[in-house]
């Protein structure tokens, strides 16, 4: 059966979702954007503050599952404008350890939110190196 989660600490909208939802083995977090927690008012006007804020929501949802960032296997993310992909990256690659989940990112217009992000991560252990090609 599966759980929902609703975090007090997380960013409270009223609309119709859960933080996250744990299914078997796997926990399902809904989209976050770079909001505050307590004000909900966007935090900065750079893709690089939004990002940080964005997945700084994601991690204060996963600790109430009891898991981290390095438990997410899979992100999907939405960015306002195609010209923040690099500052995407690079805030992105600085909070995620290597290896980082699978993803997907796609540009789609959302106003004052620069980014929303949402994850899928796996309870029973955090990513691994796998093999390589050579």
């Amino acid at each position: 059966m599966p759980k929902a989660y609703n975090v007090p600490e997380a960013p409270q909208f009223p609309l119709p979702f859960s933080h996250a939802v744990q299914a078997g083995d796997f926990v399902y977090v809904s989209g976050q954007v770079g909001v505050d927690p307590v004000t909900r008012e966007v935090v900065g006007s750079t893709i690089e503050e939004q990002t940080r804020q964005c997945l700084r929501n994601i991690e204060i949802i996963l600790e109430q599952v009891g898991l981290t960032l390095d438990h997410v296997v899979k992100t999907n993310a939405f960015v306002s404008k195609t010209e923040d992909f690099p500052g995407y990256n690079q805030t992105y690659a600085a909070v995620l350890q290597q290896p980082y989940p699978a993803r997907t990112t796609a540009p789609v217009d959302m106003g004052a939110y620069l980014v929303e992000i949402d994850v899928i991560a796996y309870a029973p252990a955090k990513r691994t190196q796998g093999l390589q090609n050579s």
